[in-house]
């Protein structure tokens, strides 16, 4: 046996007694194994695994490997610390392309990387198996779509989705298919390999919440009692792609705090089609008061926006000093709250129930936030900073529109089949 393949094969022993059952590629005639674990669960090191041992017993595959975007690909599916390079054998590997997203083996087998914000470079390659990582908060469902197109080499092509349970129309899709094979994973399940450390923070900050059901338990969630969107809303109004839009803001909510337990800065870029609105990227984040400000200020300019709109409830004129400190002359469009975040959002939401407003492509966590925005207040963990970004940038585009709108706490949301519209 030559030294390669016996590497290989200890590899993948080595796997194999440590792995729990549901960990290990399961047998039958599945077109898809839909892996739905909680935070911490081993999704990563189970989808590498098994990319990993199909390229090497398989000489000259051609294997995909889709992440939300082309850094979750490479530095976590290929770099990270469960992922390929980490599991497959030096003796196997032959290059490793960072710039091209694209691993090669010894035997011939390439991986290569893609983004699930392109879906267009995925028509055209054509592959014998994927890996599709964290499919839940891919901002282009279509993605999925053309990834399956070109899956069609071998005998039996497969994919592997490897995600959190959020309870998205593809992910409802693929469970109900009866050529899934779904493995559910609980956050406990891994808890012999969890630092002790990791998993108190885990459960000090879900266990016993609505969310924690999602993130621990790996529940697919309905819509929440008294919420002001359901995702079902969400998707009747959804975009392939962003249009031009003729006015564009890009929306920030600061964290009060800047320490590693603080909120996220939420960021969020927006536009009028016509007379519809348009929310065209989420690009919110942790770090530091210069670091929201340097992000705000290049999707600015990048998107020749007419402002920033900036919360200025917590920082006073820090944060417009801070944002001037990076571009003197960015024209800032300063609001302040005067009513509950709740209050602030139900009028937006109304917006959306006339599809007045929709999403160029899917936000995860953005949708995540807004659906766990009820009549009552927000039901979720922290503080819905995403979701404020955006309340604060409609408010903005649709000034007229707001101070007419109905209060919609007074009747029940209707529920609005999904569906895409380009």
């Amino acid at each position: 046996m030559r030294p390669e393949h016996r590497a290989a094969l200890t590899a993948r022993n080595d796997w194999l007694d440590r792995a729990r059952p549901e960990q290990v590629t399961p047998a039958g005639d599945w077109d898809t194994w839909l892996i739905l674990a909680g935070r911490g669960w081993g999704k990563t090191r189970t989808g590498a695994e098994d990319a990993a041992w199909f390229g090497m017993r398989n000489p000259e595959s051609r294997i995909a490997i889709v992440a939300p975007t082309a850094a979750d690909a490479r530095d976590t599916c290929i770099e990270g610390e469960s992922g390929l390079r980490s599991i497959i054998p030096g003796e196997m590997l032959h290059a490793w392309n960072r710039s091209l997203g694209e691993l090669i083996l010894t035997n011939g087998t390439r991986y290569k990387a893609f983004s699930a914000e392109e879906p267009e470079r995925l028509r055209g390659p054509q592959h014998h198996r994927a890996w599709c990582d964290e499919l839940a908060a891919w901002k282009y469902p279509e993605t999925w779509d053309q990834l399956l197109f070109g899956l069609r080499l071998g005998q039996h092509p497969q994919a592997v989705v490897t995600t959190t349970p959020k309870p998205t129309q593809l992910i409802k899709q693929l469970v109900s298919d009866p050529r899934s094979h779904v493995t559910r994973g609980r956050t406990m399940d891994n808890a012999a390999n969890l630092a002790p450390s990791a998993l108190a923070r885990l459960k000090e900050k879900y266990e016993g919440t609505r969310l924690g059901r999602q993130e621990l338990e790996a529940e697919i969630l309905g819509d929440m009692p008294g919420a002001l969107w359901s995702m079902s809303s969400l998707d009747a109004y959804r975009l392939r792609e962003a249009p031009d839009c003729g006015r564009v803001v890009v929306s920030v909510d600061p964290a009060a705090t800047n320490n590693p337990d603080s909120d996220e800065h939420g960021i969020i870029v927006a536009g009028l089609d016509g007379q519809r609105g348009v929310v065209i990227e989420d690009a919110s984040l942790k770090g530091t008061p210069a670091e929201w400000a340097r992000r705000a200020v290049s999707l600015y300019r990048s998107y020749g926006a007419d402002g920033i709109v900036v919360e200025v409830n917590q920082g006073g004129d820090m944060v417009s000093h801070v944002l001037r400190s990076v571009d003197p002359n960015v024209n800032i469009i300063e609001v302040r709250a005067s009513r509950g975040k709740h209050v602030r959002a139900e009028p937006i939401a109304a917006l959306y129930e006339q599809g007045r407003i929709v999403h160029a492509g899917a936000f995860p966590d953005l949708e995540t936030q807004m659906t766990q925005m009820t009549v009552h207040g927000y039901e979720g963990p922290g503080s819905p900073d995403r979701l404020d970004a955006m309340v604060w940038a409609f408010t903005e585009l649709f000034p007229g529109m707001v101070d007419r709108v109905p209060d919609v706490s007074r009747f029940e949301i209707p529920r609005v089949a999904g569906g895409w519209m380009r």
